[in-house]
């Protein structure tokens, strides 16, 4: 009987580069705090795939980094939260990160089908900028294993146009009239990642810090939900034939049950502090290793259609947070 070992010397290589990679965003993180280095690392991945061109050896590794090590980011971010905290936020502002959501995911993907962007694309493009940016896209790709280039084009449109979030939300909430606690409550319930949401709420102002990022994990809290909405679809297509996806994602279970360990209190400081740094450590990783699929020649196949999806989807979600927050207050 042949005994088969795993092939880890396949994975090294590539895991290596991105470990790397996410060392460096890491530190630049260190040195610039208001530098989020998920979006560093997408950046820094990018930048190495089309200037110094990897060799094909390191794609196992990255393929490990970019969906392994993304789903045990994805269950450690449930130490993020806490149920006490987002019930806080009242009946109404949850309500509205509900309907956000929602209509964010739905609308973006009828949109989608009026421009003819395939459903796998439209659907990560729909859920990133629903939900939470380059994270939900991979976890997305989790559940319906897209095409490495839909996966690259929806990761570019989250960095894109969540950074251009950033600096317009504070703008445009000043023009509006609204006060600090309802300009972070839009931006939390509008921006793409945490980190652009951490960003537009310090230009804010303090006051507007905390309720942004509260209001944004809420929105992180619809993940789950929507994932197993999306498992369910897909053994729905599968039928009784083929293999056929869990009905709730392992790695969906892990972020409930972290979830439900930090609101039981039971969990001490400093485990949570190394859990944070795991999550960081490995989401920071894996999107490097996403990154390093956003290739100018993968976009320019692509096409236009993709960008124009992530721009509208940008501002229906914008639009349905700003109706909230004002119905809410």
């Amino acid at each position: 009987m042949t005994i088969h070992k795993p092939q880890t010397t396949g994975v090294l290589p590539g895991l290596g580069v991105a470990v790397i990679g996410a060392a460096v965003a890491v530190g630049l993180n260190t040195a610039l705090p208001a530098v989020s280095p998920l979006l560093v690392a997408i950046l820094l991945g990018a930048l190495c795939a089309n200037t110094l061109g990897l060799p094909a050896s390191v794609n196992p590794g990255l393929a490990f980094a970019s969906k392994s090590l993304l789903r045990i980011g994805v269950a450690l971010l449930g130490l993020q939260l806490v149920v006490g905290d987002i019930l806080g936020l009242g009946a109404g502002v949850i309500a509205a990160v509900v309907v956000v959501v929602a209509v964010g995911v739905l609308g973006t993907l009828y949109i989608g089908k009026l421009l003819d962007v395939p459903f796998a694309q439209r659907l990560l493009i729909a859920c990133g900028m629903s939900i939470c940016g380059a994270a939900a896209v991979a976890a997305v790709d989790g559940v319906i294993d897209a095409k490495d280039e839909d996966v690259a084009a929806a990761v570019g449109c989250v960095v894109v146009f969540g950074t251009l979030m950033i600096p317009t939300v504070p703008l445009l909430a000043d023009a509006f009239g609204l006060s600090d606690v309802e300009a972070g409550m839009w931006a939390g319930g509008s921006i793409h990642e945490v980190a652009q949401v951490v960003a537009a709420g310090g230009m804010i102002g303090s006051g507007a810090l905390a309720v942004a990022v509260v209001v944004k994990l809420a929105r992180v809290m619809m993940l789950a939900p929507v994932l197993a909405v999306i498992s369910h679809r897909q053994r729905a297509l599968v039928g009784d034939g083929g293999r056929r996806p869990p009905l709730v994602p392992m790695f969906v279970l892990g972020f409930l049950g972290f979830v439900a360990l930090r609101s039981s209190g039971l969990i001490p400081d400093l485990a949570l502090t190394v859990g944070g740094e795991l999550q960081k450590i490995a989401l920071t990783t894996a999107m490097f290793a996403l990154g390093t699929g956003i290739r100018m020649d993968v976009m320019r196949r692509v096409g236009p259609r993709p960008l124009i999806l992530a721009a509208a989807g940008t501002v229906l979600v914008a639009t349905v947070a700003l109706v909230g927050v004002v119905a809410a207050s």
